[in-house]
């Protein structure tokens, strides 16, 4: 061994490689921006390995570049999370990536055999960490416990034309099927099915080709009617209540919805992969709040936006990004499907400053 890689080698070990979290270093930006007072600050974009800070310190990268990682992000279509991890299902690897915020690492399921994923598409994961995976090929609902292994399927080869993602509540899997235009609700143990909401049709409470389901936390079932052009709302046995948007590319309406989800306080958030944005509803009145994030390649831009969903769990993993004078509630994810900026993470809060 050469006198200069022993000298570098002990100052690597001198400097150490302790994981620190990302830093802020783009141009804050609010929604709506000052003077107005903001109610979403974007924070940060998880691309590859190296956005999480990883454990290279600042002086092993003057010696030895900045770190690159292989592990990226392709395209993220789905997002769910848990304390200390997000999950994206990504449609370009065709896998659910782990990122795990207290590691500062990607991981994937190693879905094989009876647990081989095909052509996932949506996911939902509980909160005893079971991810409910639904995919299309397969024409099932994969399930993979808390330690990652394969625990069962849903559906046979008959059950399901296209399932395009999942949600669960209490003691029912809602599965929706966007070939058959309707969401099935199965008994969680039984795997049988209890009943179905919707048909064909442009009415209240049928569908053309629904694309995503959520549950809220009183049991009210969220489907994003995509060639309706709205979302639809139903209470926990199925009846129809509401619906939000219209055709139309005037705010609150919609041309291209795709995800959502739902936070504590009733805010509905929608993604829009032709306004590339994300617009968020009054859940009672139906009234549209606010939009965020809009085209390009910019800080909170977004790239044909699919997923969007809200985590409780993990502010403490993006502080570091949040102005001094925004209160941060929540983080939300973005999955963008194409650019640099696969998973743009935004702040949900209050403006306290003067």
């Amino acid at each position: 061994m050469n006198k200069a890689v022993l000298t570098l080698s002990a100052f690597l070990i001198l400097f150490g490689c302790v994981a620190t979290p990302p830093q802020k270093t783009e141009t804050v930006v609010f929604y709506p921006s000052l003077p107005d007072r903001p109610r979403l600050q974007f924070l940060h974009t998880i691309t590859g390995e190296e956005d999480l800070g990883g454990a290279q310190s600042a002086f092993q990268d003057f010696l030895l570049g900045e770190p690159t990682s292989e592990k990226r992000l392709g395209k993220s279509y789905d997002i769910a999370s848990s304390n200390g991890k997000i999950y994206v299902l990504d449609r370009s690897h065709k896998k659910l990536i782990i990122i795990n915020l207290a590691e500062n690492e990607f991981d994937y399921i190693r879905d094989q055999r009876l647990g081989e994923l095909n052509d996932p598409s949506g996911i939902w994961v509980t909160a005893d960490e079971i991810k409910y995976i639904a995919d299309m090929k397969r024409k099932q609902v994969v399930v993979f416990g808390r330690d990652n292994n394969f625990l069962r399927v849903y559906g046979d080869q008959e059950l399901f034309d296209k399932p395009v993602d999942v949600a669960v509540y209490e003691d029912s899997v809602y599965v929706c099927d966007m070939k058959k235009n309707q969401i099935f609700v199965l008994d969680k143990e039984s795997g049988k099915v209890k009943t179905t909401i919707g048909e064909l049709g442009k009415q209240d409470g049928q569908f053309y080709k629904p694309t995503h389901v959520i549950v809220d936390q009183n049991g009210n079932i969220f489907v994003n009617d995509s060639f309706n052009y709205r979302v639809q709302k139903f209470d926990a046995s199925g009846r129809f209540l509401k619906s939000y948007g219209f055709p139309g590319i005037n705010l609150g309406g919609f041309v291209r919805p795709k995800g959502l989800d739902i936070d504590q306080e009733g805010h509905l958030l929608v993604a829009d992969a032709a306004f590339e944005n994300v617009q968020i509803f009054d859940e009672k009145t139906g009234q549209l709040l606010l939009f965020f994030g809009g085209p390009g390649m910019g800080p909170g831009d977004m790239y044909l936006p699919s997923g969007v969903h809200v985590d409780y769990a993990n502010t403490a993993y993006f502080k570091n990004f949040v102005d001094k004078d925004f209160r941060l509630k929540y983080v939300l994810y973005v999955g963008n499907m194409f650019g640099q900026r696969k998973l743009n993470v935004y702040g949900f809060g209050e403006w306290i400053g003067q």
